[in-house]
């Protein structure tokens, strides 16, 4: 396939003269699009709306979806956190969407190019969003390289992760195993065999290593011919998490104790609807759920037909990631319920055990429903003798149970592999829950890599010299080599680093300066001309009155948030394992993972004022030079 655009700096032109910033044309029709050299003939396109349809929602639908609302839910109010939820979707993630959607497919460019054809000072943005993809690129997949490891796992019986390992001596099982739980030994001995502290590194291992570089040749192959095997990938990324939703959620919903959980994730708290940090969490999701700013989006949308209908996709794209997130949920709970009434029941059955054969009871005396009524008898009846045995009995409460809130690689890995453990054939279940995770984190990677290469590809200088296939393989090559820092002992320390701070404050600047340029700088009116032209309708008051005033206010003030609340932390903690514990303990990060902290923070953000900074001074001198002093 030929290059996306062969003469990129020759057909900027028609869009604005480079002297005069945001003076672009505001009235073009579809041929008039082709006749100014919008669309490029050598420029790729998807093979029809439905594509394009599919890849933003394959992007847009994601880990998120399965392990961060569910935890959210659990967090912020259960039932009650939809409220805030869908208030945020309706005056943030839609309008957000659009906006870039309409700015990929107005400008048919990546985001470098996107930007800088609005103005040569904003193509720092650009660079900021390739950046950020890039940070994100390097340690998302990570997360598909430990679910490769699970998956190739589940084909065992029993699951390696159900039993604990015996200790070297054949005597016993292992300590470690014993003092955590076998779902936890799992994750942090076999999968990460994790290091007590960030400080120790270890050296790289060498099985989590080679799923990272399977994992990469996967996303190479998904990629290697652009919009021609990504469209085709899609069909089946975008679906198939679907299929085994469906499949999960019958299997969920006969499981004993599955209402416990679907009750305790509708039961409203209306009490959380005035925690500041309800709504916060809920423009949160929503924000990073649809991967607003880092580029992916205007690299898809580049690839549009011009007259396709944004607006119609940025609603689906929106509504269908939203009820993901929802159904996933009721799935997840499902599961949790199923898990923690398992707990609750297991924990009932040692104490009813321990004081049977501590008070010689007869079999089948103490059961459930008399349990506290028979523990209230022996303690008023045998107080000495049931003091001694009252230090050995568990406090067992299914509500403890189902507050107990995991989210993220914890969840998938720890909560899920406990449940999935007890259930009858767990390898099938293992297999398939594993393998839609697979799919998602690989749909998610697309628009990840999207975001990298379009821009490239839309390099000149790059793309005459190298083709697609070979500028595809550097960058996934480049990922992963950098990817194997997560594969060392303290992998998993550097991995959360990565996932905490790579992004959040970014994408956070990069969509508020997007919404600033759109909106005052290429100018509003001019851009609703522009997508009246495109859609074939005149824009309504909604949006234009979300990105104009709405949407920047909502993201100054969770840009703050996120400052205030680092600033009001201090310290900046993580969690590591204590394998003499069998337990996570919090630690204060070294100097130098601060350093690292602060500098991928400053990378993305810093492009945008940098870029803008040599701009002014590029063109100052350009000018001066070209009207010398006398």
């Amino acid at each position: 396939m030929e290059s996306p655009s062969a003469h990129v700096d020759e057909e900027l032109q028609p869009w604005g003269d480079p002297e005069c910033p945001g003076q672009l044309p505001g009235r073009l029709g579809s041929s008039e699009y082709a006749q100014s050299g919008v669309v490029e003939k050598g420029r790729p396109k998807w093979g029809n709306p439905l594509q394009f349809l599919l890849v933003c929602v394959s992007y847009a639908v994601g880990l998120g979806n399965v392990w961060r609302f569910p935890y959210l839910c659990q967090m912020y109010g259960g039932g009650s956190f939809l409220v805030p939820y869908i208030i945020m979707l309706i005056v943030e993630g839609m309008p957000l969407l659009y906006l870039e959607l309409a700015v990929g497919q107005r400008m048919r460019q990546g985001s470098i190019g996107a930007w800088r054809s609005i103005s040569p000072y904003l193509s720092g943005v650009g660079i900021a969003s390739l950046v950020v993809s890039f940070l994100v690129s390097v340690y998302y997949n990570v997360i598909n390289t430990w679910t490769v490891w699970y998956l190739f796992h589940s084909f065992q019986d029993p699951l390696p992760w159900s039993v604990c390992p015996l200790n070297g001596n054949h005597t016993g099982y292992d300590e470690e195993c014993e003092k955590a739980t076998s779902t936890q030994y799992f994750w942090y001995r076999k999968t990460l065999n994790i290091s007590p502290s960030i400080q120790e590194n270890g050296g790289v291992q060498w099985e989590p290593a080679l799923c990272l570089t399977l994992a990469w040749l996967m996303v190479y192959l998904c990629i290697l011919r652009g919009t021609e095997s990504t469209g085709k990938v899609v069909y089946f990324t975008s679906s198939m998490p679907y299929f085994v939703l469906i499949i999960y959620l019958i299997q969920g919903l006969t499981l004993h104790g599955a209402t416990n959980g679907l009750i305790y994730m509708f039961m409203p708290k209306m009490e959380q609807l005035i925690n500041p940090k309800t709504w916060i969490n809920a423009a949160t999701q929503i924000f990073f759920s649809l991967g607003l700013g880092s580029g992916g989006l205007i690299a898809f949308a580049s690839y549009s037909d011009p007259s396709t209908n944004c607006q119609k996709h940025a609603i689906i794209v929106s509504i269908v990631t939203s009820t993901t997130a929802i159904f996933a949920s009721i799935v997840t709970f499902s599961i949790y319920g199923f898990k923690a009434t398992f707990n609750y029941e297991n924990c009932l059955n040692k104490v009813i055990l321990l004081l049977t054969n501590s008070f010689d009871l007869e079999d089948g005396f103490l059961t459930a429903s008399n349990l506290e009524e028979v523990k209230d008898y022996l303690a008023s009846t045998y107080p000495s003798k049931y003091s001694d045995v009252f230090q050995h009995i568990r406090n067992c409460s299914l509500e403890s149970e189902l507050n107990t809130a995991v989210q993220g690689t914890g969840l998938a890995f720890i909560v899920f592999t406990e449940a999935i453990k007890y259930m009858d054939v767990p390898q099938l279940w293992s297999v398939l829950y594993f393998f839609m995770l697979l799919v998602l984190g690989m749909g998610s990677m697309l628009g990840n890599t999207a975001a990298i290469l379009t821009p490239l590809m839309d390099s000149k200088v790059i793309s005459s010299y190298l083709p697609r296939e070979a500028i595809s393989g550097l960058v996934c090559l480049i990922n992963c080599a950098i990817g194997m820092v997560f594969t060392m002992e303290s992998g998993n320390y550097w991995f959360d680093i990565f996932n905490d701070y790579a992004a959040t404050l970014s994408l956070l600047l990069i969509v508020l300066v997007e919404t600033i340029a759109v909106c005052y700088i290429y100018g509003l009116k001019r851009f609703e001309n522009d997508l009246q032209i495109m859609a074939g309708r005149s824009l309504n008051w909604y949006w234009k009155a979300m990105w104009a005033f709405v949407s920047p206010l909502l993201i100054i003030g969770l840009f703050i948030f996120y400052l205030s609340d680092y600033i009001i932390t201090g310290t900046l903690q993580y969690q590591a394992w204590d394998a003499t514990q069998g337990h996570v303990v919090t630690k204060n990060y070294p100097t130098y993972a601060l350093a690292v902290i602060g500098l991928l923070v400053a990378s993305s953000t810093m492009c945008i004022p940098l870029v803008a900074l040599g701009t002014f001074v590029t063109r100052h001198f350009k000018s001066r030079a070209s009207f010398p002093m006398a």
